[in-house]
C-alpha cells in the first residue's frame, strides 16, 4: 500500500531551527539525537501541515526563533492524496499563521484535503486522567482525520457559543437575541456529534479487524444531561430550556463542547483511568494504529505518523510489533529518540537521521 509521505522539508527560523533541511526517501524515520537538538521541533512543524494549531497547539509568535523574532517559515513538498504539492505554513512577525498550497493562499482547513497526519507525542499520556477538554481534541483531532469538515462545524458552533455566552454574561433576556445563535448552534451541533459517532465507529472497527499486539479499547462519547444526541431542533429547543440556568452560570452548560470520551481496556473490562501507565500508553498506541489503519482503507494511502520518544516506553517485543504494523501499513512513521538502538528492529526498512545543532544549523547526518 502506497502513503501518504513528506519528501523534503525546511525550516526556517522556526523554533530552535535557524535553518535545516531534510530529504527523506517515504521510509519510516528515526530522528536521533540528544535532548534539546530539535527533534520534537520538527515534528511540530510537520503536525502543522494539518487543520489546527500543531501537536503544541502554540500561537505563531511562540513558533518563531528566539531572540531573532523575525518570524517563521516551513516549507515542504509532499505526496498527498491525490498528487504532489508543495506547501508553506509562515508567520511574519506580529501576524497570524498563512497557509500557501501551490503557491497560492488558501485556508488551513484545505491542508485536510492535501495530507492527513497523526500523531502520539509524550504529553497525550495523561489522556485518560485529565480533564474532559484533553479527550474532546483528541476524539476531534480523530474526527477530523476522517471528515476534514468537522473543523469547520467546530469553528461554526464556537462562533455562535461566544456570541450566546457574551448575552448570558450580559444578563440580556430578549429572546431574539438568542433564538437566532441557538439555531446555529443545534446546527453545528447536530453534525459534530454525528461526525465523532462515526469517527468513534471507524475506531471500532478497525481494531475488530485487527489481530494487533495493542489492547483493544472499547469507547463511548457522553453528552451532558440535557443534550439531546440529535436532532437539530431538539438540541435548539433544549438550549433555549436551559437558559435560565445558562444565564446563572454565564456560560452554555449543555452542547456538544462539553461531551467526553469514555475507554474501558477491552481484554480486562477496566476503565482506562484505572490503567497502569503502561497500559494506558498502550491504549493511545492502539487507537492511533486503528485511526491510521482505517484511513489507509478509506484513502487507499497510510497517513503520516509522527511519534515522538513513543520507542523508549515500550518493551522489546512490543516495539518490534509497533514497527511491524507500521511497516505493513507502508506509512511513514516519523519517529524521536535518544539513541539509535532503539530503532534497531527496524534495520533497513527505516531511514535514520542523526540531529546536531551547530548555533541553531541543524546538522542531519544519514546513516
Amino acid at each position: 500500500m502506497s502513503s501518504l509521505a513528506i519528501t523534503a522539508l525546511t525550516l526556517s527560523h522556526f523554533r530552535s531551527h535557524k535553518r535545516s533541511e531534510m530529504v527523506f526517501d517515504g521510509r519510516p524515520v528515526a530522528l536521533v539525537g540528544p535532548n534539546g537538538a530539535g527533534k520534537t521541533n520538527v515534528l511540530e512543524a510537520i503536525s502543522l501541515m494539518s487543520p489546527g494549531r500543531g501537536l503544541r497547539r502554540a500561537v505563531a509568535e511562540d513558533l518563531a526563533r528566539k531572540p531573532e523574532g523575525l518570524g517563521w517559515k516551513i516549507t515542504a513538498s509532499v505526496q498527498g492524496i491525490a498528487a504532489a504539492h508543495d506547501l508553506e505554513i509562515s508567520a511574519d512577525q506580529g501576524e497570524t499563521r498563512s497557509v500557501r498550497i501551490d503557491g497560492k493562499a488558501t485556508t488551513q482547513s484545505m491542508l485536510g484535503r492535501v495530507l492527513r497526519v497523526l500523531w502520539l507525542v509524550p504529553a497525550m499520556d495523561r489522556l485518560w486522567t485529565e480533564a474532559a477538554e484533553g479527550r474532546r481534541r483528541f476524539l476531534d483531532r480523530v474526527t477530523l482525520s476522517f471528515i476534514p469538515d468537522h473543523a469547520e462545524a467546530t469553528l461554526a458552533y464556537e462562533r455562535a457559543m461566544r456570541d450566546r455566552n457574551r448575552l448570558l454574561k450580559d444578563q440580556i433576556t430578549d429572546a431574539r437575541w438568542y433564538t437566532v445563535l441557538e439555531a446555529q448552534m443545534a446546527e453545528q451541533g447536530a453534525i459534530i456529534m454525528t461526525n465523532r459517532q462515526s469517527a468513534l465507529a471507524r475506531l471500532a472497527e478497525s481494531q475488530a479487524q485487527s489481530d494487533s499486539i495493542f489492547p483493544r479499547a472499547h469507547l463511548a462519547l457522553s453528552n451532558p444531561e440535557g443534550t439531546p444526541d440529535v436532532p437539530a431542533q431538539d438540541l435548539a429547543a433544549a438550549l433555549a430550556e436551559n437558559r435560565r440556568r445558562d444565564m446563572a452560570a454565564g456560560r452554555t452548560l449543555i452542547g456538544p463542547h462539553r461531551a467526553d470520551l469514555t475507554a474501558v481496556y477491552a481484554a480486562k473490562n477496566t476503565p482506562a483511568d484505572q490503567c497502569s501507565t503502561g497500559e494506558q500508553k498502550a491504549l493511545l498506541i492502539s487507537l492511533i494504529l486503528a485511526n491510521a489503519r482505517a484511513l489507509a482503507a478509506d484513502l487507499g494511502k497510510a497517513p503520516v505518523l509522527l511519534l515522538d520518544e513513543v520507542a523508549a516506553h515500550l518493551d522489546t517485543n512490543r516495539r518490534a510489533a509497533l514497527y511491524d504494523e507500521i511497516c505493513a501499513m507502508g506509512a511513514q512513521a516519523i519517529m524521536t529518540g535518544t539513541e539509535a538502538e532503539l530503532f534497531a528492529a527496524l534495520g533497513a526498512r527505516a531511514q535514520t537521521l542523526h540531529v546536531g545543532d551547530d548555533d541553531g544549523i541543524s546538522r542531519m547526518i544519514q546513516t
